[in-house]
């Protein structure tokens, strides 16, 4: 019975990661409104870089990481560097005619918008600190670590998977001047992520000694 168990804690610890909004599901939002398929991607893209950080903390890659480390100080600047960047490319295209919203529609990149869900996750360096904080707990509790990660999947595909199809679905809600406030809104809170990564690394770099 044990794998059951196991199963609905990683189904648990999987909503826990992926439910709260974050510059991920800010940026879900965003590319839903123009297309589910491109949205469902990102997130397909931001769970896989979860993985794959999972599988090397679990096989003892990043064991000792911390702020402090040399790696961790790279990915916050890398990390809160492409925040801010995806929130100036947000920022420019809030203006967009119907003409255009169609084209890119039709001709959006799928490894495009499953690239920078990968990309982002795997340079926030706080999703190692997440995933060993989750692997103590999975072994403090002794569960099985293979149905934990198949609970965990399964809650972070059907949350990629509903909630950009409820915010496509429900987009002829918004007209153009709405677009362009939630777009606005958009940038300016994954701005808000960038730079709090980035003043975090300073305030770690300024009191380590």
């Amino acid at each position: 019975m044990n794998f059951i168990g196991s199963f609905v804690s990683g189904f648990i610890l999987g909503a826990g990661a992926s439910v709260p909004i974050g510059p991920i599901n800010i940026l879900i939002i965003n590319e839903a409104l123009v297309s589910y398929r491109n949205a469902f991607l990102l997130g397909l893209g931001a769970m896989c870089a979860d993985i794959t950080y999972l599988t090397l903390i679990f096989f003892g890659i990043f064991a000792h990481i911390n702020e402090h480390s040399a790696i961790f100080r790279v990915l916050s600047f890398l990390g809160g560097t492409f925040l801010i960047y995806l929130a100036y490319k947000i920022f420019r295209s809030r203006v967009i005619d119907s003409a255009k919203l169609k084209t890119q529609i039709y001709f959006a990149s799928p490894f495009k918008s499953y690239s920078k869900g990968y990309i982002l996750t795997i340079l926030n360096p706080y999703t190692i600190l997440f995933w060993t904080s989750m692997l103590a707990y999975i072994g403090q509790n002794n569960l099985q670590f293979g149905f934990t990660l198949i609970g965990l999947i399964c809650a972070i595909i059907l949350w990629i998977s509903l909630m950009p199809f409820f915010v496509y679905k429900t987009k002829s809600f918004f007209n153009q001047k709405v677009g362009v406030y939630v777009n606005i809104l958009s940038s300016l809170i994954i701005f808000g992520f960038g730079i709090s990564i980035l003043i975090r690394l300073l305030i770690t770099m300024s009191t380590f000694k």
